[in-house]
């Protein structure tokens, strides 16, 4: 079993990567992060397990999450994964989540996603729904994380074009297998 995350800031397309990813290999098992914060109008059901604090504040009590943060007022949290026999993992977080599932398990592959500009990210936290203010502290958050990402990173994945960005993924994700 491979364990991957991927990671980068928000509105990098982290989580459109990973849909089609899982959409297309039958053989990656997707650790759904949990959030207490509401699901936005266009977003999936299934982007995150969405809980109260009280549910989230037991799985923390009970060490159910490799890491977890709280973040804008909401928490958010990786679980201990549980993938089926013969799948691989495959992690969609942050990096503060992704430094924390390298140090739980180094050989772990660091796949870091960024935007091809600040422009393009803005834009994509805004089509998302987010509110201004929170997408000023995105921004913000953005450039700390980029810096942190770029070194901790194995692979580095500029996310311009959608469909060539998948692919690169899918071709790293294979090439660990392979190996």
């Amino acid at each position: 079993m491979a364990i991957f995350v991927i990671s980068g800031p928000g509105g990098a397309g982290k989580g459109t990567i990973v849909e089609r990813l899982c959409h297309d290999d039958a053989l990656l098992w997707l650790s759904r992060s949990w959030t207490t914060r509401a699901r936005r109008p266009t977003e999936s059901p299934y982007a995150y397990r969405f809980v109260d604090r009280a549910t989230f504040e037991a799985n923390i009590d009970a060490g159910g999450f490799l890491e977890w943060v709280e973040f804008l007022g909401n928490y958010y949290g990786t679980p201990l994964p549980t993938a089926p026999e013969g799948n691989d993992v495959l992690f969609e977080i942050e990096v503060q989540g992704a430094q924390a599932v390298k140090t739980r398990f180094p050989e772990s592959v660091l796949i870091f996603v960024e935007p091809p500009s600040r422009q393009h990210q803005e834009i994509r936290l805004r089509s998302r729904g987010d509110s201004q203010e929170n997408i000023e502290k995105r921004l913000r958050k953005a450039e700390a994380e980029e810096e942190i990402g770029h070194q901790i990173a194995d692979h580095i994945v500029v996310n311009d074009t959608l469909e060539r960005a998948v692919a690169e993924v899918a071709g790293i994700v294979e090439s660990y297998r392979k190996a």
